[in-house]
């Protein structure tokens, strides 16, 4: 593989986050295409590993090795099969092959699966000139693929990042309910809030939202302190990373002064909090303290409020979680001029908040259907134009 070859890239995201993933990669320069459930687009070997460096929402970035229809097995070997595994897969590559299949008439997974790693091995057999009574080793580095059918179209995708985009490393502990770290970044990227203003976190558990906040604050790169899979593989250029990651560190900017801060009625939960963004660097950027929620109090302005509270999903905790969308509705009424936005699996949310939604958008966190309520606060009045 040569560094400036073109590779036809996805980055699969949660359902209802694929819009933010396409902004992500138009801003960083790559143009996109956003369907159900990922983003498409084009590069080369440094597009991966700024895509996997930088994307704060996405879940992986994966190669497309080939896409076809298919509609009976002995298709579906034979255009794997005339796929170019030789260009991705060394002779001792491990490379398990995970499948699913949705409205399709190759409706067993484990079939499509099996019937995929079959036509690899024979492919990799016939260029190794490996006979077929030795098996192959699959000692060597890890290529994680998969085999997606919808209905009847095939996509064969080499996974670039190995554990998902959302596990950035910082995360020590966590709390009983806790909230990717991807998902965080993308409930920050749907408020109002920008590094100059007040953040606040009232139900702030082990964190992730203050941190998630500080990193796009800081701008930085929320894979920086991790490696990807593609990084073990013997053609993937190191000098990429390498140039990727000091041009990441370059742009980050840690001198910023950001006002955030987290606040949880439970004190353990804050000593969490506070370990995990010592651990990512971020000790000095956020406030953790212990406080119930019914106490938050601010003379600040044009802040935002950004909370996900617990949903009461478990039996016998509705009243009480219900009495605490109570408490943030009084709690946060008066606070005009501050945006307040809190995801819940609550459709009742707002007879118990008492106050309708400006807006609502549907979400899922994990399976979990949820909606993120929005209660815009007023605008601040524009600065006078400096000559």
């Amino acid at each position: 593989m040569k560094e400036n070859q073109t590779f036809e890239l996805v980055a699969t995201a949660a359902s209802g986050l694929e819009a933010l993933v396409g902004k992500e990669l138009r801003n960083l320069g790559i143009e996109c295409q956003v369907e159900n459930g990922r983003a498409r687009f084009k590069g080369t070997m440094e597009t991966i590993a700024k895509a996997n460096l930088w994307l704060r929402t996405a879940d992986r970035i994966k190669i497309v090795v080939g896409e076809f229809d298919a509609y009976s097995f002995d298709e579906l070997f034979e255009k794997v099969k005339a796929l170019p595994w030789e260009d991705f897969l060394p002779l001792d590559a491990e490379f398990p092959v995970a499948g699913k299949s949705i409205k399709s008439k190759l409706y067993s997974t484990p079939d499509c699966q099996a019937i995929t790693k079959k036509a690899i091995v024979n492919r990799l057999r016939e260029y190794y000139h490996r006979p077929a009574s030795v098996p192959l080793a699959e000692t060597g580095a890890l290529f994680k693929l998969e085999v997606a059918l919808l209905k009847d179209h095939v996509m064969v995708t080499l996974d670039t990042t190995g554990p998902s985009l959302f596990k950035r490393g910082y995360r020590l502990e966590k709390g009983g309910a806790p909230l990717k770290e991807n998902m965080a970044a993308a409930l920050v990227q749907l408020t109002n809030w920008r590094p100059d203003r007040p953040l606040v976190d009232p139900v702030c558990g082990s964190g992730t939202l203050c941190i998630e906040a500080a990193l796009i604050g800081h701008n930085i790169a929320p894979g920086f302190n991790r490696e990807f899979a593609c990084e073990s593989w013997d053609w993937f250029s190191d000098d990429v990373f390498e140039k990727v990651r000091a041009e990441a560190d370059k742009a980050a900017d840690y001198d910023v002064e950001l006002d955030i801060t987290g606040t949880d009625i439970n004190g353990k939960m804050i000593d969490i909090a506070r370990a995990n963004a010592e651990e990512i660097g971020l000790g000095d950027s956020i406030t953790f303290k212990q406080q119930a929620l019914k106490d938050f109090k601010t003379d600040k302005e044009y802040g935002v409020i950004l909370a996900n509270p617990p949903y009461g999903e478990r039996l016998g905790e509705e009243e009480s979680v219900r009495r605490l969308y109570k408490e943030m509705g009084e709690t946060f009424r008066p606070l005009k001029t501050w945006s307040k936005y809190i995801l819940t699996s609550d459709l009742l949310f707002e007879e118990f908040y008492g106050e309708k939604a400006t807006k609502k958008r549907k979400l899922y966190n994990g399976a979990l259907r949820t909606d993120l309520f929005q209660y815009w606060g007023t605008r601040p009045p524009r600065k006078p134009r400096t000559e």
